[in-house]
């Protein structure tokens, strides 16, 4: 098999790109310390089509060379907006009316596999600090906690992995279900 050249893969300009669908979910980063971390999550969010990022607290923000270094340039073409605390984020996402929930492990949390999205609404996904996940607060003001089960020894994934594992789990459900490509 030939490995495929980027004009093979018919990518869009990123003017083509901030214009067209997006799944319906934003991705929350609450308090996330490497700015490699916020990269590649930047680089994720391109890759499937979120319609947005919200930085918060002290999580960096674009432009950043550390930033650009795992992002390769997704920090033009995703959307995002700096928030200086992540409950500010989620009042202005509750007042569009989404559906607050966060990727961490909680007591009555739904295994993602488990979760289907629903028609019709838009989801708000906070992920977590490195060391110390979603912080309880944030935690308490989403009326859906997802977690990713696990069997190894180590109790999580690095907050890139997990948040790329739920973020497939939502563009998975929304290729199959809409128009979105």
């Amino acid at each position: 098999m030939e490995k495929k050249t980027i004009w093979d893969m018919g990518r869009l300009s990123v003017e083509e790109y901030r214009r067209r669908r997006k799944i319906p979910l934003t991705v929350v980063v609450d308090n996330v310390r490497s700015l490699n971390n916020i990269g590649s999550l930047l680089r994720t969010c391109d890759a499937f089509g979120v319609e947005r990022v919200a930085l918060c607290g002290i999580t960096a923000t674009p432009p950043s060379a550390e930033i650009h270094k795992t992002a390769l340039g997704a920090e033009d073409s995703v959307e995002w907006v700096y928030y200086p605390t992540t409950g500010e984020a989620l009042d202005a996402l509750e007042a569009e009316g989404y559906v607050l929930s966060c990727l961490e492990q909680v007591k009555g949390s739904v295994e993602l596999g488990d979760f289907v999205p629903e028609d019709g609404r838009r989801y708000a996904l906070v992920c977590g600090n490195e060391v110390d996940g979603v912080a309880q607060d944030v935690v308490d003001r989403c009326g859906l906690c997802l977690e990713i089960p696990q069997i190894g020894t180590k109790h999580s994934l690095n907050v890139t992995v997990s948040t790329a594992v739920a973020i497939w789990h939502f563009f998975n459900y929304f290729l199959k279900t809409t128009d979105i490509r």
